[in-house]
């Protein structure tokens, strides 16, 4: 044979081959959607921190682009408004309006118009986590810095940082207040409650299972980003995360997640970390859960939310299975005596004293009660029906990714209680309404309710009372 013959054979097997090899990969089946996270990882633990810490500035940078342009992020405090411990409460509507509309021709416009002609402002769409795609828990930086300061631990995500500006989220450390002794009024002395300074806090103030419920509470288990396997999100192998490294003093800090009940991973909601305040009253537990008491909620959390709902790679990460007949009821029996900021202008009735409130105050509680339909879930004296409602939002803006999030339906909604209000900054289950003002107009549209601009200002000083 000749050497041209042997080439020409060589190179026909050769496009044979790769034929075979291009007609084998079309042949395979695409990948089918799985409930489950991968548990045996193959790249190791060096190899996913380099590859995501390459990626964090452009999936921050891309975070960043959407907040801007939905809403104002500028730092401007209302005159004379703070929290319970003096934090500023930030003033006006920061999402912003479609080019061409103002508030009130929008409140003018059917849900269907405004969903055919695109123009439902992009602060009221879903809020999509910092890294959709890959989202867990996230902590403020004040947060982080602070349990660094106190335990040595690092919160720190070598892929991702917390996404929302500091001046719009709850006071920090948040004051503590006890149904139990209210004569004592705010016992955190200040401080954030750890396992460093539980005991010198709460000895001679709580009784001794409730001291250990708190200690349960400040104690770190592994969760799905913060343990010691090679799928960790944490630089070293780490201990783990408190109950109250979202609900920072038995309250909020904002802190952001997913939840765990939803697949795919785009319809999958962000979640604002709720305050624990006033739980004692409430019936419902978990924005769309609806588990009915706080110990159910307490349990499902170590057992399947901190690890996405997945109770698979949980056995692997190291899942805290906590006895219910003592652990759980110590914990949700702390829980359960969180109480409710001081609102002085309120009477017994959850109502505003009228010797004591304004002009303005008043005639927002009217409308509260009244044309803005505010009471008919939000009833006093806690301004909670304990019910889940859907708002169908989806009446006003068609199926849209952003940035990995798919906004369709947000489905039903626990009501949660507007006691301390002003305090819980920024609301809506998934935190897309930055302040009290966002969240009167939003409302104000959804429930088409048709307020004039005086009549939502009166509502949102009514607001900041209770």
């Amino acid at each position: 044979m000749t050497k041209s013959k042997r080439n020409l054979g060589a190179g026909l097997t050769l496009i044979g081959g790769a034929l075979i090899a291009a007609l084998a990969i079309a042949s395979e089946p695409k990948p089918q959607p799985t409930s489950y996270m991968p548990v045996d990882i193959k790249e190791s633990f060096a190899s996913i921190m380099a590859r995501m810490k390459a990626e964090k500035p452009a999936v921050e940078a891309r975070q960043k682009a959407l907040l801007e342009k939905r809403y104002d992020l500028s730092n401007r405090p209302a005159a004379g408004v703070t929290m319970s411990r003096g934090k500023p409460v930030q003033e006006g509507v920061r999402t912003r309006l479609p080019r061409g509309m103002t508030w009130e021709s929008l409140a003018q416009m059917s849900p269907e118009d405004i969903r055919e002609k695109a123009v439902f402002p992009a602060g009221f769409l879903p809020l999509p986590h910092p890294n959709h795609a890959e989202g867990g828990m996230v902590f403020p930086q004040f947060h982080i810095d602070e349990i660094k300061k106190q335990e040595g631990r690092d919160l720190t995500r070598f892929d991702l940082d917390f996404d929302l500006p500091d001046q719009f989220l709850p006071e920090f450390p948040a004051p503590i207040y006890l149904t139990t002794r209210t004569d004592l009024g705010d016992v955190s002395q200040g401080k954030l409650v750890t396992i460093d300074n539980y005991y010198s806090l709460f000895n001679g103030i709580l009784n001794p299972k409730q001291i250990e419920g708190v200690r349960l509470l400040v104690t770190p288990f592994a969760q799905q980003q913060f343990n010691q396997t090679e799928d960790r999100r944490s630089e070293k192998p780490s201990r783990g995360v408190t109950c109250f490294e979202c609900h920072a003093n038995g309250h909020t800090n904002a802190s952001t997640h997913l939840v765990g009940d939803i697949r795919p991973q785009e319809f999958r909601h962000r979640i604002d970390t709720p305050t624990l305040r006033g739980v004692n009253v409430q019936r419902l537990f978990g924005s769309q859960r609806a588990l009915k008491t706080v110990e159910d909620f307490t349990e499902f959390e170590q057992r399947a939310a901190y690890f996405d709902g997945d109770p698979v790679i949980a056995a692997k990460k190291g899942v805290n299975t906590l006895d219910r007949a003592t652990q759980v009821h110590a914990m949700a029996e702390f829980q359960e005596i969180l109480d409710f900021p001081p609102a002085p202008k309120l009477g017994i009735d959850g109502k505003l004293n009228p010797k004591l409130a304004t002009a303005s105050e008043m005639r927002g509680q009217g409308l509260f009660f009244g044309k803005a339909n505010c009471a008919s879930c939000h009833a006093a004296p806690y301004y909670t029906d304990n019910l889940m409602h859907n708002l169908r939002t989806e009446r006003f803006f068609k199926p849209q990714m952003i940035n990995g999030r798919m906004a369709s339906a947000d489905g039903p909604i626990k009501t949660f209680s507007l006691r301390g209000i002003k305090d819980s900054p920024p609301y809506l289950h998934d935190g897309r309404l930055l302040t009290l003002d966002d969240t009167v107009e939003f409302f104000n549209l959804v429930l088409e309710t048709r307020l004039t601009t005086t009549e939502k200002q009166d509502l949102v000083a009514f607001l900041r009372q209770l």
